[in-house]
């Protein structure tokens, strides 16, 4: 098992930036890719980020690019999600997850073999 605990949501401003936090821990080593997942009301989650981790090479979903950052401290075994530049439509509960996936070209290529998943952290960015 691998328990995932969130942190860092909170209300801001459009414009402004939050860093969400995942600490790991429990068996970590039976994944390979940890990302941060998304979920507006009436709407369907969505994957935001992705980090292989043991390349730490990194995949994003269109909206978000050149905004969000995704991020590791192998020594903690804490991802982080650095957004900058948030917007409304940003607003969401976030969730980590971590699982076993499938490898190409040393990035993590699917967001359907998540199986760990956090508690979730609310982001609010106001207009």
């Amino acid at each position: 098992q691998v328990q995932l605990v969130e942190s860092g949501g909170g209300s801001v401003q459009a414009g402004g930036s939050l860093r969400l936090s995942c600490a790991a821990s429990g068996y970590t080593y039976t994944t390979n890719c940890m990302a941060w997942f998304r979920q507006a009301p009436g709407k369907e989650r969505e994957g935001v980020a992705h980090i292989y981790t043991t390349g730490s090479t990194t995949t994003y979903v269109d909206s978000v690019k050149g905004r969000f950052t995704i991020s590791q401290d192998k020594a903690k075994n804490t991802v982080y999600l650095q957004m900058n530049s948030l917007k409304p439509e940003d607003t969401a509960m976030y969730y980590c997850a971590a699982g076993s996936s499938s490898v190409i070209g040393g990035y993590c290529n699917t967001w359907a073999s998540y199986n760990y998943w956090g508690q979730g952290t609310q982001v609010t960015v106001s207009s």
